[in-house]
């Protein structure tokens, strides 16, 4: 291929335009998708941060994780009780199991499952004890505090007069939700969920303006298909066992012991060793030029 006057190679990969001046490669630059490579990074870095948050930064923000999800639970259920039954109803009321990811996601809370992307890549890449070390400590903190704020965000729908009848009604029906599959159905969707809270959580960093579309393209998913989410279900689990509908033990073995198992499951599995295996052989590659 024939090099031109200015010295570039016409149609070599990489090559610049000599059409183009320096703040129009900038442009250009800044619309082009990020490479694997840089997502990985960004996704790491993120989990990095994470890991190094005091104990009351992630107790904060886990707690506050909890309390926006709760409104996944409660949009819903007014749109619940809103919409006429019927085959397709779901298809609407779905919608508003968007809300509280869409709050927490953008306001920069700690949610549980997008950890099990952000704080496993640090892990995969490092390789040591020190590093499971830290990510065991952001799991724990983390999801405690996400159930804690999802237990006082659904004592909170208790209380008599602030809601119609309607709406209550509509409550205790999507309260059942989590308690309607056995064990190995609920770790499948869970799985699921995992895996598309996690991949999620992979796609924001190339998503940029369409961020907010994204995470409600994915969530609607989750929902609409019916999966298990370990901490928006949370709020409806709760809700049921606070409004007599389900028992404490069930709460813990029915849901919360398999949805927290397929969440994992589908976070770590079939979304961090993937993406993470896929471009492995590139960040060895990277290591070893450093060297």
């Amino acid at each position: 291929m024939a090099d031109t006057q200015d010295g570039s190679r016409e149609g070599s990969a990489g090559a610049e335009s000599p059409n183009l001046d320096d703040a129009q490669r900038e442009q250009a630059a800044e619309h082009s998708t990020p490479h694997a490579l840089v997502i990985h990074e960004i996704v790491r870095e993120e989990g990095e941060a994470a890991m190094e948050r005091t104990f009351a930064a992630l107790m904060w923000s886990g707690l506050a994780a909890g309390l926006s999800m709760g409104f996944s639970f409660l949009v819903q259920s007014i749109l619940e009780s809103a919409v006429p039954e019927s085959q397709w109803s779901h298809l609407v009321t779905s919608l508003g199991y968007t809300i509280g990811f869409v709050f927490v996601i953008l306001g920069r809370q700690q949610l549980f499952t997008e950890s099990t992307l952000t704080a496993v890549l640090p892990v995969l890449t490092r390789r040591d004890m020190k590093t499971v070390a830290k990510t065991l400590r952001l799991w724990i903190i983390v999801l405690v505090f996400n159930l804690i704020g999802t237990t006082i965000f659904a004592s909170l729908l208790q209380l008599p007069g602030v809601f119609s009848p309607d709406v209550i009604e509509a409550l205790g029906k999507v309260a059942k939700a989590p308690y309607a599959g056995s064990f190995g159905v609920t770790v499948a969707r869970a799985l699921f969920a995992g895996w598309l809270i996690a991949l999620m959580v992979w796609l924001l960093p190339s998503a940029r303006s369409a961020r907010l579309l994204t995470i409600l393209l994915v969530t609607y998913t989750v929902a609409v298909a019916k999966l298990s989410h370990v901490i928006a279900g949370s709020v409806e689990a709760a809700y049921g066992v606070m409004s007599g509908a389900a028992s404490l033990s069930d709460y813990f073995l029915v849901f919360l012991l398999p949805t927290l198992i397929g969440n994992i499951l589908g976070g770590v599995s079939l979304v961090a060793i993937v993406n993470h295996a896929a471009i492995a052989p590139e960040i060895n590659g990277t290591a070893q030029n450093a060297d």
